[in-house]
């Protein structure tokens, strides 16, 4: 699954541990601009499959790095109803190194929607569901997945009493498909996917504005999931610092369950284990964050 969960909710914490201290990768030219055949199968969501990570994360101030190591399990858990849907949970044992979270995601016969995760925020609530990837893929095509003004931040980040308010977009595009290598063997076909989100922060007593950007670089292999991604978060400087953070994680190892759809070879990946969702069109409105679970 693309790695969703976790962009948001670490740019929240980094935005306010900034402030609180105060009192991207090469494109390429793809050679096939068509469609990604069977796109699904770039995604494996069946129950027991599970992958191992070892991560980099790169943090500090502009003028202070400090480099941490850490592993990070994903496995396929089982489905949970949602929103009024059918989802797949996805438990991570330290995704970005960050601890444990659960992440909700949803297949259907347009894309993936990401529905939020467990531990969320406040924001994060107010921008769930949202696509992203769209079925079937395209190299060079983009869409947005949420363009939110006004929303409640839920910190009140100046101490003045009042939550501030958060303007969030979110886009992802499909570059294309290139060899990547990780410490789980080569892999020559992978497809890379860019996520962008942006977020501005209006300090309701200081009158200062915050912004922080993230953009992920994911790459997916047909049949196994998401093998690495590399994500860097800015955070605008207040007074004389800014605040950067790198993230990336490759994968170590991995085991893919059969789908059920495997036993009949006539079953739709609809039929299989997701429902089809008769809100898809609703959902193409608020289409990629994050991080892409393959949560990022």
């Amino acid at each position: 699954m693309l790695r969703a969960t976790g962009r948001i909710n670490l740019l929240v914490i980094l935005l306010c541990s900034l402030y609180i201290g105060l009192s991207p990768s090469a494109s390429f030219a793809a050679e096939d601009h068509g469609t990604i055949a069977r796109s699904q199968d770039y995604f494996p969501d069946t129950i027991g499959s599970h992958w191992e990570y070892r991560g980099q994360i790169t943090e500090g101030p502009v003028q202070t790095i400090e480099h941490k190591s850490f592993q990070n399990v994903s496995s396929v858990t089982g489905t949970k109803s949602l929103k009024g849907v059918t989802v797949t949970t996805f438990h991570d044992t330290n995704p970005g190194n960050h601890g444990v979270s659960d992440s909700f995601y949803r297949r259907d016969t347009v894309g993936i929607v990401y529905y939020g995760s467990e531990p969320g925020t406040p924001l994060e609530k107010q921008l769930v569901p949202y696509q992203i990837v769209r079925f079937p893929m395209k190299v060079a095509a983009s869409f947005s997945q949420f363009d939110k003004k006004e929303l409640d931040f839920g910190t009140d980040m100046d101490q003045d009493g009042v939550n501030e308010k958060a303007d969030v977009q979110g886009s992802s595009t499909v570059v294309g498909q290139e060899a990547v290598t990780v410490p789980a063997g080569t892999f020559p076909d992978a497809v890379k996917i860019e996520a962008r989100m942006q977020m501005t922060i209006q300090l309701s007593a200081a009158k200062k504005t915050v912004t922080g950007t993230d953009v992920m670089a994911a790459w997916f292999v047909k049949g196994v999931g998401l093998v690495k991604y590399v994500e860097r978060q800015e955070l605008s400087p207040l007074q004389d610092r800014g605040l950067i953070t790198e993230i990336v994680e490759e994968l170590e190892s991995f085991e893919i369950k059969p789908s059920r759809a495997s036993l009949g070879r006539g079953e739709s990946p609809a039929q299989g284990l997701f429902a089809d969702d008769s809100h898809g069109n609703e959902l193409q409105q608020v289409v990629l964050t994050t991080g892409l679970r393959a949560d990022p």
